[in-house]
């Protein structure tokens, strides 16, 4: 399995018990989406290996406590801690409306409700605080916030994501 046919699930924060059962931080809203999780792949030096899961629960509500089958000790628990998860992307739950993952946009044709077409949606920045839509202007960067107030409209079938971008901040890349 490759990671870019995958979506991240969580990474493991901490161990849990000395039986080898470790702390997942979600990156989800709706943990308990993912207390039935047969199995999961953990990237491992690069590589993302299959790991089985033997039980699950919520921890405190926000954290999943999990014991991997093989991983009975400390030690074996350790060599994953910081370890980050994934699961393939046919097993994401399907979005509606104006909701939408990262990598579902990527190639939509941006509009603005004053501009007009902006242009393609070439990735989606989410290392800053306030994630970005980077749209490719005539060959020139425009970066657009994501915020609810700015989404008029995703339109899946005609793959276009029509906003309303705050007067000028277009203009500034252009």
């Amino acid at each position: 399995m490759q990671k870019k046919d995958c979506f991240f699930v969580g990474k493991i924060v901490k161990k849990y018990s000395f039986k080898g059962e470790l702390l997942i931080k979600l990156d989800t809203d709706e943990p308990e989406t993912f207390i039935e999780m047969e199995s999961v792949f953990v990237e491992k030096h690069k590589n993302l290996i299959p790991f089985f899961i033997e039980k699950s629960s919520l921890h405190k509500s926000t954290l999943l406590r999990v014991k991997f089958e093989e991983i009975d000790n400390e030690a074996d628990a350790d060599s994953l801690l910081g370890a980050e998860l994934y699961l393939p992307l046919d097993l994401l739950p399907t979005l509606s409306g104006n909701k939408f993952y990262y990598h579902e946009i990527i190639g939509f044709t941006a509009y603005d409700s004053k501009f007009g077409e902006i242009g393609t949606v070439t990735a989606v920045n989410d290392k800053t605080s306030q994630h970005l839509f980077q749209i490719d202007h005539k060959g020139k960067e425009v970066l657009v916030p994501i915020n609810d107030e700015i989404i008029q409209k995703v339109d899946r079938n005609k793959k276009e994501l029509h906003l309303d971008v705050p007067e000028g901040l277009i203009e500034l890349y252009i």
